[in-house]
């Protein structure tokens, strides 16, 4: 599922700060939301110039937010995306329209377009804006022929997750396990055969989908880190949940196993020709035993390198 922020929602609707922050608070929280479940809120690189009154622009009412949410969000949009103008799949000669508009070039044409290919694509909009409906219908013409889709539009994050808890699982192979985790999540840096342990594996569903939501908060946490390079208060909670306790999806291997494993828990490095890496932190799948060993400390500056992901290594 494919999620992108509709600019043509920020039309400088705004006149007044305390309902800008509202608003932008709602979409954060939709950012959030769709993040813990591996899927990246996309956007486009003109919304951190976008005027949002009538005489401010994004830069000039974000310092609004506080120093914290304002980094927060202009990184997002100008900094780290992800950016659906990097891959997009519309050409700038479509001719795609939308109540009347045309949207070629726009979040809505390039949602239209992925529907159009087959992609499940939704947009995100502000609230308030003049596109609160629950879908949106775009119009391709080309030559002497149109064809029309409809686009689910969301702008309320309690909608956006019980969407995304009800799709049904699309992992149909490992393969599909690997493509899925590389798209959704871009800020995790996959060595080429960190995939490869499941070859010969008989592929279970459940398990794929438990693998993809470790790889999800991996993802998420790598995000979660301020302008001094500590923890957001997101980072600590995310920590705080998934790596500590008995039951934690993350921990560290034991001193027995880094001495006995040492060979097997040491990986080339993904980028780096001739250097090595020495991953003990793993995240656990119970059912069957995988792994997915990674990079630590985990740190803002750093790649986060997901080395492996197949059965446990430290096995007695």
């Amino acid at each position: 599922m494919e999620l992108i922020f509709n600019d043509l929602s920020i039309h400088g609707q705004f006149h007044d700060l305390e309902a800008f922050r509202d608003a932008i608070g709602r979409v954060m929280t939709i950012r959030s939301t769709a993040r813990r479940f591996g899927i990246q809120l996309q956007c486009h690189r003109n919304i951190g110039n976008a005027k949002v009154t009538p005489e401010l622009t994004m830069p000039e009412v974000a310092h609004s937010l506080g120093k914290d949410k304002c980094r927060v969000l202009m990184q997002w949009l100008t900094q780290r995306g992800p950016f659906w103008e990097d891959a997009r799949e519309h050409s700038c000669n479509d001719w795609l329209e939308c109540n009347g508009e045309i949207v070629t070039d726009y979040a809505i044409g390039e949602a239209a377009y992925c529907l159009f290919q087959g992609i499940e694509c939704s947009l995100v909009s502000m609230d308030p804006s003049r596109w609160l409906t629950s879908s949106l219908t775009v119009v391709w013409r080309e030559n002497d022929r149109s064809c029309s889709i409809t686009i689910p539009n969301y702008w309320d994050a309690d909608t956006v997750k019980t969407v995304i808890e009800d799709r049904p699982v699309t992992l149909e192979s490992w393969k599909g396990l690997e493509s899925t985790a590389q798209s959704r999540c871009p800020d995790l840096t996959f060595s080429k055969d960190s995939f490869k342990p499941l070859d010969g594996l008989p592929f279970s569903r459940g398990t794929a989908e438990g693998l993809l939501f470790r790889l999800a908060v991996l993802n998420n946490l790598k995000n979660c880190f301020d302008e001094q390079g500590m923890f957001t208060p997101e980072g600590h909670q995310l920590y705080q949940k998934h790596f500590t306790g008995d039951k934690a999806w993350f921990s560290d291997s034991s001193d027995t196993e880094k001495v006995k494993f040492k060979a097997d828990l040491t990986f080339r490095h993904p980028t780096n020709d001739g250097e090595f890496l020495l991953c003990t932190w793993h995240g656990k799948v119970k059912t069957p035993q995988l792994r997915v060993h990674f990079s630590w400390p985990i740190q803002a500056n750093e790649p986060l390198y997901v080395v492996y992901v197949g059965p446990k290594i430290t096995k007695r």
